[in-house]
């Protein structure tokens, strides 16, 4: 009989393969696919939160003096470095004036003639006048004689012919005098506009300043508007803020913020914001800002320094709240794991505001005391198992 034989050779077997399967099953369960997820909760709590927006801008100066001559020319010199400041008034370079004094010169000569050839024809005006007064009176007198017949009517025309000859005289002296004042004072406007322009080749500052650029050197030929020397007024240092435009609902001129500079390793200072600018940034859909300080740093921070800005908006009415670690995004629509009854549920919620510190309100879609799955180990499914933690390796709590 081959029996017995058979079934000591199969239950050997099935010693063999049950402790191999069942060894199998129990590591499938604890570190394969099968394995509990690790998972961290939370309750659902009702809170009131003070939602807030993080921006980073730019440290900038709101009044910005570009100094360059008005003409084109060659730079004389440069009498300020980078750094240095500066007075209202004060000389910071001048241009080369070239023959700029000469042709003042020429035009004050010019001007010279012109005014004693003026007083020439003036003096001409007068001794035609005295003609025309003298022309006027003898042939009034010889028209008066005539009549009684005691001079002949030729005589009489020929006074009347010498007293048109002297108006005809005084007219143009007239019109000689008022050439030579139009000559005048064109030359005049010529000598004033070139000593404008004289003086536009001295550089001068504008206000009490700080040199933040010098864009040209002595020898340097530089064209009409050009900019020599850069001044900012550092009184009025902004940072230009850009904020995401999905969460600046609320943000209005005048709140308060807070203002972390590059340079302050951590320090935060205090400011406001001074306006909202009327145009966005379609590229990267943020809004921009203007956010002023409260008292300006010392020392004073360098222009285009990076600076975090937290804005405090106004504290909302209390709703359920959940960390902003507990959304996920399932299929398309934003959710909550919940743990109900040690199975998981995918809920869709509705999201509100969100703080700095990890808040949101969910308005809608989750009530207050239920358990909300935070971070898992792994991508979480309806059929996953869970297994609750305290903390995941990896994760700040």
């Amino acid at each position: 009989m081959r029996f017995p034989s058979l079934n000591r050779r199969m239950l050997s077997l099935l010693a063999v393969l049950i402790p191999l399967a069942a060894l199998f099953i129990y590591v499938a369960m604890r570190s394969g696919p099968l394995t509990p997820i690790p998972v961290t909760v939370t309750l659902v709590e009702t809170r009131s939160i003070t939602p807030a927006l993080f921006g980073i801008g730019t440290v900038e100066a709101r009044y910005t003096y570009k100094i360059g001559p008005t003409v084109a020319g060659r730079v004389k010199r440069v009498d300020v470095q980078v750094g240095d400041r500066v007075r209202a008034g004060q000389l910071l370079g001048e241009m080369d004036p070239v023959d700029f004094d000469d042709r003042i010169a020429s035009l004050r000569a010019g001007l010279k003639r012109a005014e004693a050839a003026a007083l020439t024809v003036k003096a001409q005006v007068q001794e035609a006048l005295a003609r025309k007064t003298y022309a006027d009176a003898q042939a009034r007198r010889y028209e008066h004689l005539m009549q009684t017949r005691l001079v002949s009517e030729e005589m009489a025309g020929a006074k009347k012919q010498e007293c048109d000859a002297a108006d005809a005289g005084f007219a143009a002296a007239r019109s000689s005098l008022e050439a030579a004042n139009q000559t005048s004072a064109s030359l005049r406007a010529d000598r004033d506009g070139l000593i404008t322009q004289r003086a536009n080749l001295q550089l001068i500052a504008p206000v009490n300043g700080l040199v933040t650029s010098r864009g040209a050197d002595p020898g340097t030929t530089v064209i009409a508007g050009q900019l020599v020397v850069e001044v900012i007024d550092p009184t009025s240092l902004w940072i230009n803020v850009r904020f995401d435009q999905l969460r600046v609902s609320g943000l209005i001129a005048g709140l308060s913020v807070r203002i972390a500079l590059r340079s302050q390793d951590g320090h935060e200072l205090g400011g406001r914001v001074f306006r909202l600018e009327p145009l966005a940034d379609a590229v990267t859909e943020e809004t921009l800002a203007k956010v002023v300080f409260d008292a300006l740093p010392e020392p004073l921070p360098p222009v285009g320094e990076l600076a975090e800005v937290t804005v405090a908006l106004s504290g909302l009415p209390v709703a359920p709240v959940v960390p902003n670690a507990s959304l996920q995004r399932v299929e398309g629509r934003m959710g909550i794991w919940l743990i109900q009854n040690n199975t998981l549920r995918f809920a869709p919620v509705k999201v509100g505001a969100t703080d700095l510190d990890g808040l949101v309100q969910i308005l809608d879609g989750i009530q207050v005391g239920e358990r909300v799955v935070v971070y898992s180990r792994r991508a979480l499914t309806a059929r996953s198992r869970v297994q609750v933690v305290e903390h995941l390796a990896g994760v700040s709590p």
